[in-house]
């Protein structure tokens, strides 16, 4: 379980095809000693499972297997050497619940439609910026305006929806510590729906066929 904050961004160093997984090392600055073999890592929002770990200069080194649900539903098969991806540690007992309750399953890839930057003159610390994201169709339900969305691994309010497209604003903090400074119009982005969403719309489907 995550909660949508980042606390690094990771570069991609290799990628291997294996004949039923793709296997992806990525340089961190985490430190190493606090990374064990089995633990959990959302990458860019897909919960991945650290299969080995070492040190480097800075942090660390991890390695995670993709197998084809993932390569399939994520834009981890996009991924190729110094792709820089958004990375968050598992939630501990105790740990601030900063964003909202993610689970790193993604549901599908969303795509970019615009970005807008929001530029005021009073404001020191740069732009936000405004950007409107159009969900796959079937996903575009469970969106509503002030819910929750996960984005790359970054937890979102929804500021409107329109059909299957919604907008999100990304404040200057956000760019500078995530991946979201670096996209534009057309990038597509892991999208997990809100999980109280889609037990509401399953408990609502439940009841409409009588069960």
């Amino acid at each position: 379980m995550f909660t949508g904050i980042v606390t690094d961004i990771g570069r991609v160093a290799a990628v291997a095809n294996g004949p039923r997984l793709r296997r992806i090392r990525i340089e961190s600055s985490y430190d190493p000693a606090s990374i064990t073999l089995g633990t959990s890592i959302a990458c860019s929002g897909p919960c991945l499972t650290v299969v080995g770990v070492g040190a480097r200069e800075g942090g660390c080194w991890f390695d995670v297997d993709a197998a084809a649900e993932t390569l399939a539903r994520t834009t981890v098969g996009t991924w190729t050497a110094d792709t820089r991806v958004n990375l968050e540690r598992s939630l501990r007992i105790g740990d601030e619940l900063g964003g909202h309750m993610v689970t790193g399953h993604i549901d599908g890839i969303a795509e970019i439609v615009s970005r807008q930057p929001i530029t005021a003159r009073e404001d020191p610390w740069g732009p936000s910026a405004r950007f409107d994201i159009r969900a796959p169709r079937p996903l575009a339900r469970f969106i509503a305006e002030k819910g929750s969305v996960a984005l790359d691994g970054v937890s979102l309010t929804v500021n409107d929806v329109e059909g299957d497209v919604f907008s999100v604003l990304v404040i200057p903090h956000t760019l500078a510590v995530t991946t979201w400074g670096e996209r534009n119009a057309g990038d597509p982005m892991n999208l997990e729906i809100d999980l109280m969403a889609r037990y509401a719309a399953r408990l609502a489907e439940a009841r409409t066929a009588g069960y």
